[in-house]
């Protein structure tokens, strides 16, 4: 669906040239939802808007959907970039506009006829939960519902690629936990494939499938949601899944433990304390569901005068749990 092949996106050059995207690679499937989480700064608005062609990359190569952006004449980019949706972090709504009016600009200029146009806007307002705020402005509805809008602007064209520019964070929690479950919502029943770009760990864990950790342009990690989080050595789960301070000065063998599904609730420490005798202290941990899947990861310390090492990592691996000494 999405495919890019060391994308590279410079500003300027000789010795005032700043790279803001360094060789990004990576592929989104059809229908996937796909994260990339980072600091400010960290390049990621600028990979978003080289997925559109907002911004041309410097190098490198961009296909959506079976086409590469990159070669396409003018002409040809406009009708490509009608499949792609994107989603603002100030919704960008037109003041003097209803909501209808909003989620109807992008098909007045495709040209799209006016009885067609009116049936798109109702089944967009209706699919956002907005069917009874059609007349209002902008001004008239919370934050909330201008998101809202803004979702169902994005769709109007029925794109096969929805971006969203941290399209959550100028939201209240509970509003921004409202406009995920409904992006998560929308992806289930239309197939729209979703690219989003974040600071905030929560909007990761809670809707999308896989993920990328982006620092200095460059992604540090990436893959499966579920994969990564059950990688005791992976930096994206930690942020996802804190394990606590790993330098607590807590005597005893130290481990990070991480799970998924039915080991979310084994006992497998208990049994692990039961059958070998292990003194275990629990330093931090967490569990949540992510990509559908309960998970968790735990710090743990444990003594044992009778029990080695390799034989505690071995109960725990025997009984499906993925182990990192510390």
């Amino acid at each position: 669906m999405i495919t890019l092949d060391t994308v590279t996106k410079t500003y300027g050059t000789g010795a005032r040239a700043v790279t803001a995207v360094d060789g990004v690679s990576f592929s989104v499937d059809s229908g996937e939802i796909f994260g990339i989480l980072g600091r400010s700064g960290a390049g990621k608005t600028t990979l978003l808007r080289c997925l559109n062609l907002l911004e041309r990359p410097t190098s490198g190569t961009i296909t959506v959907d079976g086409v590469e952006l990159v070669s396409l004449s003018r002409k040809d980019l406009r009708a490509a970039r009608r499949r792609i949706g994107t989603v603002f972090q100030h919704f960008n709504l037109l003041a003097s506009r209803t909501a209808a009016e909003n989620i109807a600009y992008g098909l007045e200029v495709a040209g799209v006829p006016t009885a067609r146009r009116r049936d798109r806007v109702a089944e967009l307002l209706e699919l956002v939960g907005l069917a009874d705020r059609a007349g209002n402005y902008p001004s008239q509805l919370s934050g909330g519902q201008q998101q809202r809008v803004g979702i169902a602007r994005a769709l109007a064209t029925d794109p096969s690629v929805l971006l969203c520019d941290e399209a959550t964070s100028a939201l209240d929690p509970a509003t921004t936990d409202q406009i995920l479950d409904l992006i998560r919502d929308i992806n289930e029943r239309t197939g729209v494939t979703v690219v989003l770009i974040t600071h905030e760990a929560e909007v990761v864990r809670r809707i999308c499938d896989s993920a990328a950790l982006m620092e200095a342009g460059r992604f540090v990690e990436s893959g499966p949601l579920l994969r990564l989080v059950g990688d005791p050595d992976s930096r994206l789960a930690e942020i996802l899944l804190p394990t606590g301070d790993p330098d607590l000065a807590i005597p005893g063998r130290h481990l990070t433990l991480a799970f998924a599904d039915e080991r979310a609730i084994d006992p497998t420490l208990s049994r692990l304390t039961r059958d070998l005798g292990v003194e275990v202290s629990i330093l931090g941990g967490t569990l949540e569901r992510v990509a559908g899947h309960q998970v968790g990861r735990l710090r743990v310390a444990y003594t044992s005068d009778t029990v080695s090492d390799d034989a505690v990592t071995e109960y725990l691996r025997t009984a499906g749990v993925t182990v990192k000494a510390a």
